[in-house]
């Protein structure tokens, strides 16, 4: 790119009909649900730290208590929400933020399961598809047909 040449701002995903043709869909999908199990873990991480009833209190936790786990599960919530609204409106280095804090989700969940396994392999899952979608369709070639 020369001196004197404009660089074209990229458009927000929500917007953008071309790049939503182009794998913008997972896109749309990724940043849907980071977005919501940010929303789910800030609800539950304030359920652990207040030591709410929806929290067995028989749970056996791989390190520390469950307050412990609600600041670790807020403090992930979070980390997605905002993760989230950076990938909608198209910024690369939150697309890798995104993986970073999906893959941390994953593993924190598996390490905050208790007894609801489903739920537990449930967003497992999901955090594997929104590392998927922005890895193989938030790249440069999403910046190719903006």
């Amino acid at each position: 790119m020369s001196r004197g040449a404009v660089r074209k701002k990229q458009r927000p995903l929500a917007i953008d009909p071309e790049r939503a043709a182009h794998g913008g869909h997972w896109l749309m999908f990724a940043s849907t649900m980071l977005a919501l199990a940010g929303l789910l873990n800030i609800f539950e991480g304030i359920a652990g730290i207040q030591h709410s009833r929806i929290i067995s209190g028989d749970s056996h936790y791989v390190f520390s208590n469950v307050r412990t786990w609600g600041w670790i599960i807020l403090v992930l919530g979070i980390l997605e929400m905002w993760a989230a609204f950076a990938v909608f409106v198209g910024s690369q280095f939150f697309r890798w933020f995104g993986i970073g804090a999906a893959l941390l989700n994953a593993i924190g969940t598996l390490l905050y399961s208790r007894a609801d396994s489903f739920w537990t392999l449930a967003v497992f899952a999901l955090d594997v598809l929104v590392v998927y979608a922005l890895a193989s369709y938030g790249g440069p070639q999403a910046k190719r047909y903006t």
